[in-house]
Order: C-alpha cells, then sequence, then structure tokens
C-alpha cells in the first residue's frame, strides 16, 4: 500500500455524567413494573455515574494527519450528552424521557440522534454507555433485527 492510500481508524472520546431515573412503563400497571423493575421503579428514584464513550471512524486525513479534531468532537459531546444529561432527572428533565422508558438502551439511543445532528454524516461509529461498571450498552444505530 503505497503513503498515499486512504488509511481508516476509529477515535474514541469518553465522558462521564450523573443523573438520576425510575424505571418505569406507563404501559404497565404499578404491580407490572415493580415486577419487571425491581428496585430500580423505586417512586423516589435512583442515581448512575455514567460513563460515555463515543467511537468516530473515517479517513485519516493527509493534511492534519487525523479522522477528527478531539476539540470538535469534545465540542459535540459536549452538547449532545453534557447539557441535556448531566445533574438531571432523567424522567422530569429530558423530554424524550417523558414517552420513553429511561433505560441505559433509550439513552444510548437518545445520544446516538443527538449526535447525529451534530457531527458529519456517516462519521459516527459507536455510542457505548456505561451504567456502571459491570453494565453497558454499546448502539451503532442500528434501527430494527431483521428475522
Amino acid at each position: 500500500m503505497s503513503p498515499r492510500s486512504a488509511r481508516l481508524a476509529r477515535l474514541s472520546r469518553s465522558v462521564t455524567f450523573s443523573a438520576c431515573h425510575r424505571l418505569h412503563s406507563k404501559s404497565l400497571s404499578d404491580e407490572e413494573n415493580l415486577k419487571l423493575f425491581g428496585k430500580c421503579n423505586n417512586p423516589n428514584g435512583h442515581g448512575h455515574n455514567y460513563k460515555v464513550t463515543v467511537t468516530v471512524r473515517g479517513e485519516i486525513d493527509p493534511v492534519s494527519g487525523m479522522v477528527m479534531n478531539l476539540t470538535d468532537l469534545k465540542e459535540y459531546m459536549q452538547e449532545a450528552i453534557m447539557e441535556p444529561l448531566d445533574h438531571k432527572n432523567l424522567d422530569k428533565d429530558v423530554p424524550y424521557f417523558s414517552e420513553v422508558v429511561s433505560t441505559t438502551e433509550n439513552v444510548a439511543v437518545f445520544i446516538w440522534d443527538n449526535l447525529q445532528k451534530l457531527l458529519p454524516q456517516g462519521i459516527l461509529y459507536k455510542v457505548e454507555v456505561h451504567e456502571t461498571e459491570q453494565n453497558v450498552v454499546v448502539y451503532k444505530g442500528e434501527q430494527t433485527i431483521v428475522k
């Protein structure tokens, strides 16, 4: 491969934010919610220190040597993740979660959708949300599973 051939790379950046929520579906009775979500259905909610890793992918620019300027990615993540989610009650402060259960899966989708509006088209590769050290959701923008 010649030095001028395009090289692809993935670039990741992480942030952490704190938020609280209650796992509760309006489609279920209180009893069904308690059975499904257990202690995470506590009427007073509970909190997490989430870690989010965003990965973009693209060609390494031959002039800058970068897939994307990390300063730009940091600013996009600030707008898409930190401003709407940090130190918020997800269910009460974030309109998206008024109709969607605030599971980690749905937090990942929310972040993906926000980033898609800001990043150059086609560059977003993966959003990884760590609710705890043991519980992680990885979302790559898939809309459905083909059966």
